[in-house]
C-alpha cells in the first residue's frame, strides 16, 4: 500500500524490524514496572501498518498477546491511546463507529466525523469490518443503525459532493450552510452543517473539532485520541495549519496545556513538532 497522502506527521520508519520492536516492548514490560518511555518513543516513531506488524511478530517471539500485555501494563488515557494505535484504521474507525451507536445515545458527531472524512474506499472497508463485528457477536442485522449512516455511506465521492455545494451557491446566491440553517432544525441542522463542513475543508473541521473537545472544562480525551491517531497519517500538518490560523495557538501548545504524563508525551509525539 502506498503511504496515504504526505500531509501527516508520522510515515514508515525507514528499516523498521518488527522483531527488534517487539524485543524493545517486551523488555519495557518484563519484571518490576514498566518502561513507558520505551514505549512512547517506539509506538510514536512507527506508522500504523508497522505498528499492527508488531501484533504477530510478538506472538511469534513470545507466545503471547501484545494488545492483552499492553493492556495490563498501562492505565488510564494513556492505555486508551496506546490501545488506538494498535489497530489497523479501517478497525479502528470501525470500533469507534461501533461505540458511536451502540454506547447510551448515539455519539452523532463521531459518526459524521469518520463518514464524512474517509474516502468511498475507505468506507467500504469499514463498513466490512463492522459487519463482520456484528456477526461475530450474533447481531445479524444492523437494523435502525444503518439508517444512520446509510445517508452518509451513499453519498457520492467527497469531490463530486464539493462541486456540488459550489453549484449550490452558483444557482442560489446562497451558500448551502446557510440554507441548512433555514431549512432545518436541531440534531438534523447540526448534524448536515457539520458534513458540510467537513467536505469542505476537512482539516479545517478537524482543527475545530480537536479546539471544541480541548476547550472549556474537561477534555474530551475520546475525540482527541481519535483525531490525533486517524489523521496522523493522513492531513495532521494541514490541521495544525487551520489550527494555528484559527485559534491563534498551535495545536502543540494547546495539547501541552491540557493533557499530562505519558499520555501528552505520545500526543505530542503524534503532533509532531509546534507551529
Amino acid at each position: 500500500l502506498p503511504q496515504r497522502g504526505f500531509r501527516g506527521t508520522i510515515k514508515d520508519y525507514p528499516g523498521a524490524d518488527p522483531l527488534k520492536d517487539v524485543e524493545i516492548l517486551r523488555k519495557a514490560m518484563k519484571g518490576f514496572g514498566t518502561d513507558e518511555q520505551a514505549i512512547i518513543n517506539l509506538l510514536g516513531s512507527r506508522s500504523a501498518m508497522q505498528r499492527v506488524a508488531l501484533l504477530r511478530a510478538y506472538k511469534t517471539s513470545y507466545g503471547k498477546d501484545l494488545i492483552k500485555d499492553l493492556h495490563s501494563e498501562l492505565s488510564g488515557d494513556f492505555r486508551k491511546l496506546v490501545m488506538a494505535m494498535m489497530k489497523a484504521p479501517a478497525e479502528f474507525d470501525a470500533s469507534e463507529l461501533h461505540s458511536a451507536i451502540k454506547g447510551a445515545g448515539t455519539d452523532e458527531a463521531c459518526l459524521i466525523e469518520i463518514l464524512s472524512s474517509r474516502s468511498n474506499a475507505e468506507i467500504r472497508e469499514i463498513n466490512r469490518i463492522y459487519k463482520q463485528g456484528e456477526m461475530s457477536q450474533g447481531e445479524n442485522k444492523l437494523g435502525t443503525d444503518e439508517s444512520k449512516f446509510n445517508a452518509i455511506l451513499c453519498a457520492r465521492s467527497k469531490p463530486h459532493l464539493r462541486a456540488v455545494f459550489h453549484e449550490y451557491q452558483q444557482m442560489c446566491g446562497r451558500d448551502i450552510e446557510k440554507s441548512i440553517c433555514r431549512e432545518m432544525s436541531g440534531d438534523l441542522e447540526s448534524g448536515m452543517l457539520a458534513v458540510v463542513k467537513c467536505i469542505k475543508n476537512t482539516p479545517a473541521y478537524f482543527a475545530e473539532r480537536l479546539y471544541k473537545a480541548m476547550k472549556g472544562a474537561g477534555t474530551k480525551d475520546k475525540t482527541l485520541i481519535r483525531i490525533m491517531v486517524s489523521r496522523s497519517e493522513v492531513d495532521l500538518l494541514d490541521i495544525r495549519q487551520e489550527y494555528l490560523k484559527n485559534y491563534q495557538k498551535s495545536l502543540y501548545t494547546d495539547i501541552s496545556g491540557d493533557t499530562s504524563g505519558d499520555y501528552k508525551k505520545l500526543l505530542l509525539m503524534l503532533c509532531g513538532g509546534s507551529d
